[in-house]
């Protein structure tokens, strides 16, 4: 896609930014894409220079042009920026260079999110299944839904990868992808919408219709230094509502969590419709009864205004059934009825790395996501619910270098309610893993835990999942957390290939319990499976994978 820059400045409002310089040869100017990190500029960008977090952008003015970037906007007034720009480059001074470049980055894509219902789900844990549960409601509803989510985005028939460690993407990969829905014909869109996209202006400029919030506990507080600014960073999506462009016949909706601690903050937004959810007895607009988890999914009864329909939900745990809640307000915001709930609800099989089966023999081995104290706890107690008859929970377990630090004792005390412990790398980054792995130490032993009764320390990822799986018993559940989906480790400031589902099956082939890639003998883990009646079927399926 590319236009003129003339074409480009007749999309945006006349205030936008400061008179431009060198503007003679605006309607020449080709525009092929806008860029706010210089390596991403090519021939034809449209470069975005802003004070960023621990660098400036207007240091790579000069690399971007380089690169061939044929205009620039900036938060300096030209004759400060670092060095003088060229004699043809269009030059805007901005007050505020994220929010224009979310501005620019829609105008160019034609301001998609004003074409389709839009829904964003925030939280601190959850985001992936609710938006993934919401995506499947909606288009049981009989709605073309796109899904842009921790895991990819899905574009109709399209799977597309959006990074590494990425939830929602910056600006112009965001417009973009919500600009192939709308060619592709879908009438509405689901995006996992994080606090820092919140933050840094990645969804400035989408047109949210119904907000949705899981949970807000402790996480990022390296980011936004409290949890105060973090709860305020995830209220702008509910307060995004007021200003967002209007779809007929949709009303502004914000879907709200009684049980959290968020709810009187976010039901403070102006909203034109409230729907609020329960796993607990106040009144709620959804809640549910005769919650029974057990190993072929987590079944209960949906209670609406409209009247009550059975869910039998794939996904384990309780925690799932608020996900499911949180998604079944979604579905009625926007008149989906009971039946397409139930249907959406009970279509969604699995979530890439949310308590995702890799084998199920004489023990189960398990990956999850849980990354933040409240996951790992939740995970701890539905592994509890889910082990054999006398076997244990072993969890391989770390966490991110340059994050959130505080988090690292708060998961080794959480830790020592699961029998066993390896602690392990996490994404160290520039971190050295050991110090990491020593703040959660303490945190064990906090908690009362003892290193080489309740925890060791392995370092070397791989190397702590074998370990954990070589010393697995009869009736063990062992649940590798933190990376699941994930395709890289990063390792200073480069990201390594990982793929924890391949490791976790070199582990078991390294016990003898599956066998080696393309053999064509059973994997023993079939063969093993009688000797646990408490299986379903399908899990014993699965170990085949």
């Amino acid at each position: 896609m590319a236009f003129t820059l003339g074409d480009l400045l007749d999309r945006l409002p006349n205030d936008w930014g400061a008179p431009l310089l060198n503007s003679a040869s605006s309607n020449t100017i080709e525009v092929t894409g806008v860029a706010e990190d210089s390596r991403r500029a090519r021939p034809g960008t449209f470069f975005v220079a802003h004070a960023g977090h621990g660098s400036d952008g207007h240091r790579f003015i000069a690399a971007a042009i380089a690169a061939g970037a044929t205009a620039i906007a900036g938060e300096l007034p030209v004759e400060d920026l670092p060095k003088p720009l060229l004699d043809n480059i269009p030059y805007w001074q901005v007050a505020d260079g994220r929010q224009t470049f979310a501005l620019l980055s829609a105008a160019f894509f034609d301001f998609p999110s004003h074409k389709m219902i839009v829904v964003g789900v925030t939280g601190t844990d959850g985001k992936t299944t609710t938006s993934t549960l919401v995506h499947s409601i909606l288009s049981a509803h009989g709605l073309r839904t796109g899904l842009i989510s921790t895991i990819a985005a899905r574009i109709g028939a399209k799977r597309l990868d959006t990074g590494f460690h990425v939830t929602t993407p910056e600006a112009f990969d965001l417009q973009g992808y919500l600009a192939q829905m709308v060619e592709a014909g879908c009438q509405a869109a689901v995006i996992e919408t994080t606090s820092h996209a919140l933050d840094q202006a990645r969804v400035a400029q989408i047109d949210y219709d119904v907000a949705a919030v899981t949970n807000v506990t402790h996480e990022h507080l390296d980011w936004h230094g409290s949890w105060e600014n973090y709860l305020a960073a995830k209220a702008r999506l509910f307060q995004s509502l007021e200003t967002s462009a209007r779809k007929l016949g949709v009303s502004k909706t914000a879907v709200l969590n009684l049980d959290d601690q968020s709810y009187p903050t976010l039901a403070s937004c102006w909203a034109e419709r409230t729907v609020t959810y329960t796993l607990g007895e106040q009144a709620a607009t959804c809640h549910a009864r005769d919650i029974r988890v057990g190993r072929d999914g987590t079944r209960f009864a949906l209670i609406t205004p409209g009247g009550e329909i059975p869910i039998h939900l794939r996904l384990y745990g309780r925690y799932n059934v608020a996900n499911a809640l949180a998604a079944a307000g979604v579905g009625l915001a926007l008149g989906a009825p009971l039946p397409a709930i139930a249907k959406g609800l009970n279509a969604v099989k699995r979530i890439r790395g949310r308590m995702e089966w890799v084998y199920s023999g004489a023990f189960d081995v398990v990956v999850d996501f849980a990354h933040t104290p409240h996951a790992l706890e939740e995970t701890i107690q539905l592994a509890r619910d889910l082990r054999g008859k006398d076997g244990r929970v072993v969890l391989v377990f770390g966490s991110g270098g340059l994050r959130d630090v505080e988090k690292r004792a708060m998961m080794g005390r959480i830790a020592c309610a699961a029998d066993f412990s390896v602690i392990t790398a996490e994404d160290p980054r520039t971190e050295d893993v050991n110090d990491i792995i020593e703040e959660i130490a303490n945190g064990f032993a906090a908690g009362g835990g003892v290193e080489g009764v309740n925890f060791i320390r392995v370092p070397d990822r791989a190397e702590a999942i074998s370990t954990a799986i070589q010393g697995a018993r009869a009736g063990d559940i062992v649940v590798t957390c933190g990376k699941a989906h994930e395709k890289s480790m990063c390792y200073g400031t480069t990201e390594t290939p990982w793929d924890e589902f391949a490791q976790i099956r070199k582990a078991l082939r390294k016990r003898g319990l599956l066998a080696s890639p393309g053999a064509k003998s059973q994997p023993v883990a079939q063969a093993n499976a009688g000797t646990r009646g408490d299986r379903p079927a399908t899990k014993r399926a699965r170990s085949a994978r």
